[in-house]
């Protein structure tokens, strides 16, 4: 009876050691943002802390074929449809679509297009850098559409928070030790005298940002979180000339290139002239631009130190930016 006791009070006392380990670490294994997944840094350090303006669900509504007056074919940076929002608010109808539907501007896009229903005359092609190389080219050589419908492009999404949600405790434990051991030697090489950069082995790095405090609202603000593998080097002038024979494909559609840079070239190498080439070649919106001006006021989180993508305030700034292009360019328009 008395082992039995003792095997008992074992068992409890076990329980309970890696109850109260778990209540440690667990919270540590929870992500809400890309890069502090990758990296495996704790949210606490580099999750966004300023409030972000709230998006009425309605404005996220994804028009019809037959009813939009926009089409936007986008990746991730389009997905959540946020910057879309200032297109509605000025009266346009929008329908957004993943590349991975559409796959490419084909030879045959322009009567593909026409065969959905779309009468609408401009489309907004959105790349995020890191694919526009590849992802022209790829196009360019496209013959016929391989068109695969999603049932995503006409449900609706959720608005974005505008709080940062507290880190899901169900996560491995595992993964939370492991995210402690990364915090503490971010701790040691951030603290050396001259530290600019650590490369970490799962794909993400910690840079330090000059002014970060005044554009980061996180914990850490003097650093922030970027893709190891973010382009260093601008983007080949064949790049900007695939455009013009993709352009050769719309027939009476006006294209928009929306060029959405890495988040390392916005604020780690922001002298890259491929949007400047394409504003002057193609008059695509200089997406670079704007953002580097939203940066010489300070304005912060515009993307938040754990995410690759633009926080809530970066979409918005962007889409205000689009929207006033798309009426200042139809008003040019010869009548």
């Amino acid at each position: 009876m008395r082992y039995a006791k003792l095997f008992s009070l074992l068992i409890i006392s076990v329980i309970g050691l890696y109850g109260a380990v778990g209540l440690y670490f667990l919270p540590l294994a929870g992500f809400e943002g890309d890069l502090t997944r990758v990296g495996m840094l704790p949210e606490k350090m580099f999750g966004w802390t300023k409030p972000q303006p709230a998006i009425d669900p309605k404005l996220l509504r994804s028009a019809s074929w037959q009813e939009a007056d926009v089409l936007v074919v986008g990746d991730s940076f389009s997905e959540p449809r946020i910057w879309q929002t200032a297109l509605v608010k000025r009266g346009l109808k929008v329908r957004t679509q993943h590349w991975t539907s559409v796959r490419g501007v084909c030879e045959d896009f322009y009567p593909w297009l026409r065969s959905q229903g779309f009468r609408g005359k401009i489309v907004i092609f959105e790349v995020v850098e890191r694919n526009i190389e590849a992802g022209l080219a790829n196009s360019v050589a496209c013959k016929k559409l391989d068109y695969h419908p999603s049932i995503n492009a006409d449900k609706a999404v959720h608005p974005p928070r505008t709080q940062r949600v507290e880190v899901d405790r169900s996560g491995r434990l595992a993964v939370g030790l492991q995210t402690l051991s990364n915090s503490l030697k971010y701790q040691e090489v951030s603290n050396k005298p001259g530290f600019e950069e650590w490369v970490m082995p799962g794909g993400a790095k910690v840079h330090h940002i000059p002014r970060g405090c005044q554009l980061f609202s996180h914990a850490q603000c003097q650093d922030a979180l970027f893709y190891s593998s973010d382009r260093v080097t601008d983007l080949p002038d064949s790049t900007i000339d695939n455009i013009t024979t993709l352009n050769s494909r719309l027939d009476d559609i006006t294209p928009l290139w929306v060029f959405m840079p890495d988040k390392s070239t916005i604020y780690l190498h922001p002298d890259k002239q491929f949007w400047n080439k394409a504003e002057q070649r193609f008059n695509a919106p200089n997406i670079l631009r704007v953002i580097q001006k939203a940066l010489e006021k300070n304005t912060m989180d515009l993307y938040p130190a754990n995410n690759s993508h633009l926080s809530t305030t970066g979409y918005l700034l962007v889409g205000e930016y689009i929207s006033d292009f798309i009426v200042q360019k139809s008003s040019n328009k010869p009548n």
